[in-house]
């Protein structure tokens, strides 16, 4: 039971780190149409919908109050805060860099979920953090350009690192006193209600920006918001934060396979090395430790 349940753990933070990763192809066509705070609202604004109509069907009302607190703290942190800050430092500091930025963020919930939430700093993690860290920096190196990044985008795909960590490292309690679907869909409310103050942008976007542009942001909505915050949400509830954070650092990986086959950007050797590093990082943070066998007592 418990090695089947694991699996059905693992296989939810695939679905997660496929369809996010996917995400990096959509913003890249929205975003030449949208602002930040219009495109973060418009698909905090589609997951909304797509995820109440879900609790509806599901019959799931109001989380209990002990949930609100994390979820209050992810919905402003991860769903409201992490996108639009997000957005903003994409359009001044280049894919790469962007990525390798972020990547910070597995780093904060492993810290962060070993002290707040007391699950302690295991070797075998923090060995993977450091194999996956180091494939982001290659991914990263070999997607950059050759030009200084601007200060203002690099702080920005810090703080888009930190409120990631802090949205995380909030929602886990929330989900031990509630659904993963309630603890994303209320996160997501509460996030849309933060961008409310881009609804005029978002009006005025939507009137001339093309059909494609328009269902991308319908895209990001649906599924890498929506479908992939509850995936994201129901393995979260099943292990540990930290191991958790570890796994999106196969991101870039996909990500960069994603552009190969979708954008025809041929990756240099150099991504897929690094992308092959995050993989095999991932890998090692969450290899279980084999347990010693115990002796069985001789009969005299």
């Amino acid at each position: 039971m418990q090695v089947s349940r694991d699996r059905r753990a693992v296989a939810a933070a695939g679905v997660t780190v496929v369809l996010w990763a996917s995400a990096f192809v959509a913003i890249r066509g929205a975003g030449q149409y949208f602002s930040p705070g219009a495109l973060a609202l418009g698909r905090l604004a589609a997951g909304s919908v797509t995820l109440l109509v879900f609790l509806g069907i599901r019959r799931e009302g109001l989380p209990g109050r002990a949930a609100w607190p994390g979820i209050v703290i992810s919905g402003l942190l991860w769903f409201g805060g992490y996108m639009v800050v997000l957005n903003w430092g994409e359009e001044l500091v280049d894919a790469g860099t962007a990525a390798m930025l972020v990547n910070i963020g597995p780093i904060l919930i492993a810290l962060l979920g070993g002290r707040l939430l007391r699950e302690g700093f295991p070797k075998r993690l923090l060995a993977g953090l450091a194999v996956s860290f180091a494939g982001a920096v290659v991914v990263g190196l070999s997607m950059s350009g050759h030009g200084h990044a601007p200060i203002l985008g690099v702080v920005l795909c810090v703080v888009a690192a930190v409120t990631y960590a802090g949205g995380v490292v909030g929602q886990k309690p929330a989900l031990r006193h509630a659904s993963a679907l309630q603890v994303t869909a209320f996160g997501c409310l509460i996030g849309t209600v933060a961008c409310l103050p881009f609804a005029g942008q978002l009006a005025g976007e939507l009137g001339t920006a093309p059909a494609g542009a328009v269902l991308a942001v319908v895209y990001l909505g649906v599924f890498p918001t929506a479908l992939a915050f509850t995936t994201w949400a129901y393995a979260l509830a099943r292990t540990t934060a930290g191991k958790m954070g570890s796994t999106t650092y196969a991101v870039p990986a996909v990500v960069v396979l994603m552009s190969w086959a979708v954008l025809g950007e041929v990756p240099a050797w150099l991504s897929l090395a690094g992308g092959a590093l995050c993989l095999a990082g991932v890998a090692v943070s969450r290899i279980r430790p084999r347990r010693e066998p115990v002796p069985t007592p001789q009969r005299l």
